[in-house]
């Protein structure tokens, strides 16, 4: 049995088909494309109406290898969002999160409402492009698109409403805007109306494994492929990540990594309480119920802008050049919180680095090999830092970590991570997040019992490489200095 998942990143985007056989599941790329976004008058947006394309594109591979999926799934990024006006279309391209039009706004809001209300009533940590932000900032501008919308369609919403023509809100998405509560279990429509928001635009929220509807006739008559069932899963791409961790155990921690790194465990119920508030955590809807309790951490993005920066500069290096540059240079000559704000935008990352480096009286790293070193280095520092974090908060303690994703290609990185933590870090799979929306499909075909059988599944479908601790002294020295260069602790 063929399904297909369409996992959408902050950088690129896969079409990846996915087969279940005598409980092996095997996963094949089909279509990938780059997700790059576009600068128009000074505004930063996705090109959301490209991205659909590059969908249509991944149904026309598998209609010309002879497989009609049973059914279709899409995850992606999180908190950006697209407006549905009066007549059913989009009115205008969203806003990608890295835009400057929420700059000062979730300070702003908290002059209307105080910081930790918003905390008690949704659960979501404080992050400067969070929906909420972003739709308090339109409603200040008076956006002509905020005032003739009927309805907010997330990433995945927008994207699976053009192939079905039915619209639905997404619970694992939903959560992230920082305007749902949790603990209701609905949108928070008293947040909504005192922040000028209608509340009309938002609809009922559908679990991960709802059937959202099939290809709508435009659709299939464009394409000549039949009714295919879509499906909501995850649709956070991270809570589809979190599904696909091949854990054994219930108690476990996990990192997303790729252009963000994503840190944190699961749990039944969300903590909200003060410590949550004051280590800045969040509260992520899951899959079957629970919540992802963890902290954003800037990740693989610092490394990719660098990157871009240096090709424009008329210097080209492959990720792997990169990598091995790095493994020559020398250790522990600088490091950078990755979550200062300086390294949040797009454009001059190196100059921010030195910048950054040179304000907390260290040596600025040189050659590319020493900035990526920097980057690493430093990456790793600051999961083992919130590692710690995380078992304050949730109460539990960890014997490793589970890392997924893209980012674990980086072996370096999953070696250094280790190292940083003083744990075992199991990684893989590397396509967690289309592995995690391929097995919330199955679920809910009646394929697998529960989330528990998937990960079984997928633990034995898919390689997990063991990253052991090494070089224990001079990684706990280093982390000493890190936190003082960074301030993390006086």
């Amino acid at each position: 049995m063929s399904i297909l998942a369409y996992d959408l990143g902050a950088s690129s985007g896969r079409a990846l088909l996915g087969r279940l056989d005598d409980r092996k599941m095997t996963v094949e790329e089909l279509h990938r494309f780059p997700n790059d976004p576009v600068q128009v008058g000074g505004r930063l947006h996705w090109d959301i109406l490209r991205l659909f394309h590059e969908i249509k594109q991944g149904l026309l591979k598998a209609k010309r290898d002879g497989i009609s999926p049973k059914s279709i799934a899409i995850d992606s990024w999180a908190v950006d969002f697209g407006l549905i006006g009066k007549n059913g279309e989009l009115l205008g391209n969203p806003y990608h999160y890295r835009d400057h039009h929420t700059d000062g706004a979730m300070e702003r809001l908290f002059s209307v409402i105080p910081k930790d209300e918003v905390f008690k009533r949704t659960g979501i940590q404080f992050l400067p492009f969070n929906t909420i932000y972003q739709l308090f900032a339109l409603r200040e501008a008076g956006s002509p698109p905020l005032q003739s919308a009927e309805r907010f369609l997330m990433i995945p919403d927008l994207l699976r409403y053009f192939l079905t023509g039915e619209m639905h809100n997404e619970f694992t998405n939903a959560t992230t805007t920082q305007l749902y509560n949790p603990l209701a279990g609905r949108w928070d429509t008293e947040l909504l109306v005192r922040l000028g928001i209608p509340e009309s635009l938002f609809g009922a929220v559908v679990e991960p494994g709802t059937a959202v509807g099939t290809l709508r006739s435009t659709v299939r008559d464009e394409l000549g492929v039949g009714e295919i069932p879509v499906f909501a899963v995850a649709e956070h791409d991270t809570g589809s990540a979190v599904a696909a961790v091949p854990a054994l155990e219930r108690t476990f921690a996990y990192l997303s990594c790729g252009t963000w790194s994503l840190m944190g465990t699961e749990v039944d119920r969300p903590v909200i309480n003060d410590l949550a508030l004051d280590l800045n955590f969040t509260n992520e809807g899951g899959v079957g119920g629970t919540y992802r309790l963890l902290k954003n951490i800037m990740g693989l993005w610092i490394l990719q802008e660098s990157k871009r920066e240096w090709e424009r500069a008329g210097i080209s290096y492959t990720f792997p050049e990169l990598i091995k540059m790095a493994e020559r240079a020398p250790s522990f000559s600088a490091f950078i919180d990755p979550d200062d704000n300086m390294f949040l935008h797009p454009g001059d990352m190196t100059s921010r680095i030195r910048q950054y480096c040179l304000q907390t009286g260290q040596q600025p790293p040189g050659e590319p090999g020493a900035v990526v070193r920097c980057i690493l280095e430093s990456l790793a520092l600051k999961y083992r830092y919130v590692l710690g974090l995380t078992e304050r908060v949730s109460g539990q303690s960890f014997n490793g970590l589970h890392m997924v994703g893209g980012g674990i290609n980086n072996t370096l990185l999953c070696q250094w991570s280790a190292n940083a933590i003083g744990k075992p870090v199991w990684a893989g799979p590397v396509e967690g997040s289309a592995i995690g929306n391929l097995a919330v499909q199955w679920l809910a075909q009646g394929e697998f019992s529960d989330i528990w059988e998937a990960r079984r599944v997928i633990r034995d479908s898919f390689p997990v490489s063991v990253f052991e601790p090494r070089q224990r002294e001079q990684w706990e020295y280093a982390y000493g200095r890190f936190l003082k260069v960074t301030g993390l602790i006086a």
